[in-house]
């Protein structure tokens, strides 16, 4: 019964439409592109109103319809929203009916995606006082940058499911190496979101007697919060940026490794070309406009992140990527599809 075409979720639903760019993720905003031409075009930025939706009737009628089957269905909000929006033209008793809506269908798991998780417990205090279950929080990130700005304050969060949605994906993330509070002793501390856990490098913790604490070159030290949900993806849209498989690959392996379930969204518009998969270059025969890319193997800029490009042909600098809309890219990693979801409570 999907009515979006967002792969993780069964319907959207937005309270209110309109927000403000705040990072790289945002220069080629679907949303915005989407709604230019729309009544709602006027609800972007910084100096503009966001406008209030009517589209709460279709709350019931989704749980209704769950409750009927024995499902649960899951509610993007917000697709064309922030619900961390702290513009002064969201009246509070929007937030506060989305809270309630949350509280009464409870067939519902309502997915709450935010750039600015550092909002959400001064915005709503009420789901802060008592977090229902059915409320999945999550916030996007693109890169390192973001992931340390933002996954630190996700995980302050009471909710049972906290996720992050990477995408776009714009360059390689570590998920088990955010950056954490105050060094001690002048020794860095590190928070592994997956395993939830805080981490300091091998040796530079004298009171850590514990052996079985070091692993892999890591003193574990203490316990934090965790992710129940990693969401992939590439870039769709005009302006649209390649995603390195690598990268792809990278996060996809932290996953394994932590056990926590792990969903390729979408290539976006460019597939990576790799000799054991078909390019696809025929679909490209005829067009006057060049639809093919060389990614430089530094592209990240990060003289510690070795992409390896093991998909290169000896000799090759560059990985090659084709522009292929996001249908012909489809989801597959290394021909398997990652389509993973958490359970709701789920304590590991």
């Amino acid at each position: 019964m999907a009515e979006t075409s967002i792969e993780w979720a069964h319907f959207t639903y937005n309270p209110w439409i309109g927000f403000t760019k705040v990072s790289p993720a945002c220069d080629h905003c679907y949303a915005e592109t989407q709604n230019n031409h729309r009544k709602w075009a006027e609800g972007w930025g910084p100096h503009a109103a966001r406008k209030r939706t009517k589209t709460r009737s279709n709350l019931q009628k989704w749980d209704k319809k769950a409750k009927e089957l024995g499902v649960r269905y899951r509610v993007f909000c917000a697709s064309l929203a922030d619900i961390g929006d702290n513009h002064k033209s969201i009246d509070p008793e929007w937030r506060r009916q989305l809270v309630e809506d949350i509280r009464q269908y409870t067939n519902l798991d309502f997915l709450l995606l935010t750039k600015r998780p550092q909002n959400i417990a001064k915005l709503y205090p009420d789901l802060i006082e008592d977090w229902p279950s059915n409320a999945w929080i999550g916030t996007t990130v693109e890169n390192q940058v973001e992931a340390d700005r933002r996954i630190p304050r996700l995980l302050e969060l009471p909710a049972p499911v906290r996720f992050v949605s990477v995408e776009p994906l714009l360059g390689p993330v570590d998920l088990t190496s955010i950056p954490y509070g105050c060094p001690i002793g002048n020794a860095p501390s590190y928070q592994d979101a997956l395993c939830g856990k805080i981490w300091m490098p091998e040796g530079s913790v004298t009171w850590a007697t514990d052996k079985c604490a070091t692993a892999n070159g890591r003193t574990y030290v203490d316990l934090c919060g965790y992710l129940s949900w990693v969401i992939v993806g590439g870039e769709t849209g005009k302006g649209g940026r390649p995603m390195h498989p690598d990268w792809v690959r990278s996060i996809r392996d932290q996953c394994a490794a932590a056990g926590v379930p792990f969903l390729v969204k979408q290539w976006g518009d460019w597939l990576p070309w790799e000799p054991e998969y078909d390019p696809c270059w025929k679909s490209q025969n005829g067009k006057s406009e060049d639809q093919h890319v060389l990614f430089p193997s530094d592209i990240d800029n990060d003289p510690k992140w070795d992409d390896g490009l093991s998909f290169i042909n000896e000799g090759q600098e560059h990985a090659v990527f084709q522009k292929v809309g996001k249908k012909v890219a489809g989801r597959l990693l290394d021909g398997v599809l990652h389509n993973e979801y958490p359970t709701t409570g789920d304590i590991r």
